[in-house]
């Protein structure tokens, strides 16, 4: 398992967890990242990205994305 952070943009993967506060969790999971779906770097700068989950691109930042594990 590792981070969203580490995916290469064009790679998908699943979600296999889901971290930080009951907050976070809400809160990411109301933008489609849920634990089994499947998710996908666009393109990434400075550490921010934009991903493609649920065919819906979204951006997030790194201090999310981190929470992400694939």
């Amino acid at each position: 398992m590792m981070p969203l952070t580490m995916c290469k943009a064009g790679e998908e993967n699943e979600i296999k967890k889901i971290g930080g506060k009951e907050e976070t969790r809400r809160h990411l999971e109301n933008l489609g990242f849920v634990v089994g779906g499947k998710v996908a770097v666009i393109s990434e700068t400075d550490g921010n990205m934009i991903v493609n989950v649920k065919e819906a691109r979204v951006a997030i930042g790194k201090d999310m994305a981190n929470k992400i594990m694939i």
